[in-house]
C-alpha cells in the first residue's frame, strides 16, 4: 500500500509532514522489472533477478508518484539562505549490479547535483558518483524521517558553517560540539551510520557523510538553534 494511504511505519513527525506536504502524481510509463534486461558485474545483459524485480516494484508500490518539498535553511558567513526542495519518488530505467545485490534509480532531490540517487535492494537509500553505491540512509522511511525533521527545523536558527548541499559537507571544529552532542537525544528513527540526527527542544543537530566517493568520506555539520545561541 501507498505511503500516503498507510503511513504507520513512520513517526508521528513524518506522517504530520507528509500529511502537510505530500501529494501522489500518476507514475510515468515504465518497463516493469520483470520484462528488463540488466546488465551484471561483467556487463553481459541477463533477466532481472527476482530480488530485484520484487524490490523495484514494492519501491514503486510503497512510493511510487509521491511529491513533496522539503524547506530547508543554512547560514552561509552571516547570510541565511532558505530554500525549498522538491523530491520525487518516480523510478528510473537505470539499474546496476553491485558488490553485494542490485541498485535502481529513481529521480530524488530535483535540482542539479553531481549525483545519482539509488535504492539498494537491501533497502538502503544511496547516491553515486558514477562510482560506487555510498549509503546515506539505512531505509527510505529514514530519508523520510529525516526530511521531516529538516523541515519541523525551518523557523529555527541556522549555526554557521553550514552547507546547503549534502555533496558539500562543510566540517566543523566547535569546542561545544562534544558537549552538545552529550547532551542531546538521538533521534534514532532519522539516523544511521552515515547521516545521524540529535534533537532537544532548543538544539538539533545533524552530522552526515559527504556525498562523495573520496576516501575517507568527509563530514558535514549542521545546527539549528531555537534562539540562535549555542
Amino acid at each position: 500500500m501507498h505511503v500516503l494511504d498507510d503511513p504507520d511505519d513512520l513517526s508521528p513527525r513524518a506522517q504530520a509532514f507528509l500529511c502537510r506536504a505530500g501529494t501522489r502524481q500518476p507514475e510515468q510509463p515504465r518497463l516493469l522489472t520483470d520484462l528488463m534486461q540488466v546488465p551484471d558485474r561483467s556487463g553481459r545483459l541477463i533477466a532481472a533477478p527476482l530480488e530485484l524485480t520484487v524490490r523495484r516494484e514494492a519501491f514503486a508500490a510503497r512510493f511510487g508518484g509521491l511529491r513533496y518539498d522539503v524547506r530547508r535553511s543554512a547560514r552561509i558567513g552571516d547570510e541565511r539562505l532558505d530554500t525549498l526542495r522538491r523530491w520525487q519518488f518516480d523510478l528510473l530505467d537505470m539499474v546496476r549490479a553491485e558488490r553485494t545485490g542490485w541498485s535502481f534509480a529513481w529521480y530524488g532531490e530535483r535540482v542539479s547535483s553531481p549525483v545519482f540517487y539509488l535504492a539498494h535492494t537491501d533497502g538502503r537509500f544511496g547516491v553515486s558518483e558514477a562510482g560506487p553505491f555510498l549509503e546515506v540512509c539505512p531505509s527510505i522511511n529514514h530519508l523520510i524521517e529525516g526530511h521531516a525533521l529538516m523541515d519541523e527545523l525551518y523557523d529555527w536558527e541556522p549555526v554557521p558553517p553550514s552547507s546547503l548541499e549534502a555533496w558539500v559537507p562543510n566540517d566543523m571544529t566547535n569546542a561545544h560540539l562534544g558537549e552538545l552532542l552529550a547532551a542531546l537525544p538521538p533521534v534514532p528513527e532519522a539516523s544511521g551510520p552515515c547521516d545521524r540526527w540529535w534533537r532537544s527542544d532548543e538544539f538539533a543537530i545533524r552530522l552526515f557523510h559527504g556525498w562523495t566517493g573520496r576516501r575517507p568520506r568527509p563530514t558535514g555539520v549542521m545546527i539549528w538553534s531555537r534562539d540562535g545561541q549555542i
